[in-house]
């Protein structure tokens, strides 16, 4: 038996105050509590250089959309050693969300928020009930990298079961991508 990796379905989600590289969708900063709408949130950890993220790139904006129009909040989290991985420094993050981005990025500069939950993999979602409550925590569907190869859609139907008021099905998955690039 394995032991859980970080924080799980039903774990409360640990707070954070990161600053905004697309200060026009939530401001300067943001914390978990600005995070979360008033049926939950999703908190995605993600980058700027992962092919798995850049492969998802348009389901992630529709997760996105979708979330809002369901009253949930939606927010990126880059936790990358940008020293290392320039593609991810701050300058960069702000370029990606100047093309189009919809919700809050996120920069985890000292990577406390990823320690803090367990994030493992770029693209990665937990999807938080209104109380700040890990409903959900896994990957977007199975095929990342190209949608057409896709077939299970895990956060649409954890999202599914969770405006219906249903325990969510399949609460855990393991996400699939590059590894969080961690500081040395």
């Amino acid at each position: 038996m394995t032991a859980p990796r970080g924080i799980e379905p039903g774990d409360p989600a640990p707070d954070f105050h990161l600053p905004n590289a697309n200060p026009e969708v939530g401001g300067e900063a943001l914390s978990l509590g600005d995070a979360i709408g008033p049926n939950g949130a999703i908190i995605m950890f993600t980058c700027n250089h992962c092919p798995y993220v850049v492969g998802s790139e348009p389901r992630i904006e529709a997760m996105a959309q979708r979330a809002r129009s369901e009253d949930l909040g939606f927010v990126g989290i880059n936790s990358n050693d940008p020293v290392n991985y320039e593609s991810d420094s701050w300058d960069n993050m702000v370029k990606r969300a100047g093309r189009g981005m919809s919700y809050s990025y996120l920069h985890d500069d000292n990577q406390d928020t990823a320690r803090a939950y367990g994030a493992e993999r770029t693209p990665e979602f937990y999807l938080l009930d209104s109380s700040g409550t890990v409903a959900y925590r896994g990957r977007l569907d199975d095929s990342p990298r190209d949608p057409s190869h896709a077939s299970a859609s895990d956060l649409a139907d954890a999202m599914d079961d969770m405006a219906a008021g249903r325990s969510v099905g399949r609460p855990r998955t393991d996400s699939i991508g590059c590894s969080v690039k961690w500081k040395m």
